[in-house]
């Protein structure tokens, strides 16, 4: 294997009250740079940005005894947030990176990069010559400047765009579970699906709840994770506040709990 797409989600990243959890994120970036010392090239497609922007102004403003401006539209926020909480986001990255000798790279996109040809070229161009040059591309949605009609469905959607894109041989969504399961994860009679062919009906088991700081949900994982894994290409959905688990992943998968889906 030569080159992975990892997609790490908002409530692997952060608290629960939005912060960073720079412990997590640590232990994430610490996989990732074993990962590169094995030879792969990884893409890391991160979310974060606005879960962190919120709670960095919140805390602004109750330190100033203020209140925060709400907007009836709920994509305007998203751009104030993500402004404050991708430059954050970016400076942690970096400097956990540094550590391990790795240089990165910003990648903040729209989905009309994956419409209009000559930004895609352009798009694949640029992420092309940072793996060439052992630049690690961080990717995220420019959510300081899209508009609801040209937002991604969530950054599950995007990392299957990525992972097409530059045609990656396996993408690793983490999330806050281990998977899909036949029912509430928390339901003890649910058990865990290993594995799930592109054309597997889930219907039945998938619940259309959302993250609580994301905009995605295992439904949004599990199609896009099927309509990769109808191309050929290898899909593991799992637990990211697991020790190791992407290293166990990559050299031991049954060691740990994931869905796998496969053409």
């Amino acid at each position: 294997m030569k080159r992975i797409t990892i997609k790490v989600g908002s409530n692997v990243l952060t608290r629960e009250d939005g912060s960073l959890n720079v412990t997590r994120m640590s232990a994430i970036v610490d996989q990732i740079a074993s990962l590169r010392k094995m030879g792969i090239e990884v893409i890391l497609v991160s979310s974060g940005a606005v879960a962190s922007g919120r709670s960095e102004l919140k805390r602004q403003v109750e330190r100033q005894g203020l209140h925060m401006v709400s907007n009836e539209h709920e994509v305007d926020e998203r751009q104030l947030y993500s402004a404050i909480g991708q430059a954050k986001l970016m400076n942690r990255y970096y400097e956990l990176f540094r550590d391990h000798g790795i240089h990165v790279g910003q990648v903040l996109t729209t989905k009309e990069n994956f419409i209009v040809d000559e930004l895609y070229r352009n798009q694949m161009n640029c992420m092309t010559m940072m793996l060439r040059n052992d630049v690690l591309p961080i990717v995220n949605e420019n959510d300081t400047v899209s508009i609801t009609e040209l937002m991604f469905t969530d950054n599950d959607e995007l990392s299957g765009l990525i992972t097409t894109m530059m045609e990656a041989e396996m993408l690793i969504i983490l999330s806050n579970i281990d998977g899909v399961y036949t029912g509430c994860p928390n339901d003890e009679n649910s058990r865990l699906l290993t594995l799930i062919h592109s054309d597997d009906d889930l219907n039945q088991y998938i619940q259309s709840s959302k993250s609580t700081l994301g905009r995605g949900g295992m439904q949004s994982k599990s199609s896009i994770a099927q309509q990769i894994a109808a191309n050929g290409t290898t899909v593991m959905i799992a637990n990211g506040c697991r020790e190791n688990v992407i290293i166990d992943l990559i050299t031991n998968k049954d060691s740990v709990p994931h869905s796998e889906f496969c053409k």
